[in-house]
């Protein structure tokens, strides 16, 4: 194994698909995510739902030296004593079990991660934190989701003295965004790191992790702009198997 790369785990989706003749659930992830890994000299593993307990996540994460929960449908809000908003998508409990159990794990084991959409709101209401079900009721606009898979470019102002401003060195940049949902309120050691114009929490990080960082918007669709949030991560895992090695 190439010491120098670390092992990034990708969670991914679990949907119905078609290939050929067959139409079948299966696991899959947009190939930017794993783009973004390796082009930041990580590698990229991908990580399926499955049935966890706290033996299993602790096997996966002792194979890693850092994890991604990556995008994808709305947590269910019975995780956060909610009844679902019309909008908000069929609950799927294996996957919000799943990466609920990897990331608590992480952060456990202080395992370098990066949230990514939904793997932010994972990580907020794994801390006790809620969720807005549906932005447009609060900001007016669908200026977070045009829907039809077109990402919306948003301008968002960064906190300073945070870890999110240490990697991508400015006050202010331009994401893009997918998600009708967001944080309200906010899990346990959390700080929000980044917000827009209207309020809207835009990342969050646990400020004594060593690598604790999650956003609201798609990195991995603007490599140029956002592939600093991936080095940052890899070199933070990179640390990580260093320290698992001299153990």
């Amino acid at each position: 194994m190439n010491a120098s790369k670390p092992l990034i785990g990708l969670t991914t989706y679990l949907e119905q698909a078609q290939q050929g003749v067959w139409d079948v659930q299966a696991s899959f992830l947009p190939k930017v995510y794993f783009e973004a890994v390796y082009r930041a000299g990580g590698i990229p593993v991908l990580l399926p739902p499955q049935p966890v307990d706290d033996e299993i996540a602790a096997e996966v994460l002792g194979a890693l030296d850092g994890l991604i929960i990556t995008g994808g449908k709305d947590v269910d809000p019975a995780r956060y004593g909610q009844e679902p908003h019309p909008t908000t998508d069929e609950p799927r409990p294996d996957r919000d079990a799943w990466e609920d159990a990897l990331l608590t794990a992480a952060i456990e084991r202080e395992l370098p991660f990066l949230g990514i959409c939904r793997g932010l709101q994972v990580l907020n209401v794994a801390r006790g934190g809620s969720l807005i079900q549906h932005l447009p009721d609060v900001v007016g606009s669908t200026r977070y989701n045009a829907g039809g898979g077109v990402f919306t470019v948003n301008e968002v102002g960064i906190a300073g003295g945070t870890r999110l401003a240490e990697l991508v060195a400015d006050e202010a940049i331009g994401v893009k965004s997918y998600h009708h949902q967001a944080v309200d309120e906010l899990g346990d050691g959390l700080v929000v790191t980044a917000r827009s114009d209207d309020g809207t929490v835009q990342a969050v990080e646990l400020p004594d992790h060593p690598f604790g960082v999650a956003v609201q918007w798609h990195p991995e669709e603007d490599a140029a702009e956002d592939a600093r949030l991936f080095a940052g991560l890899v070199d933070a895992a990179r640390a990580y198997r260093a320290g698992k090695g001299a153990v």
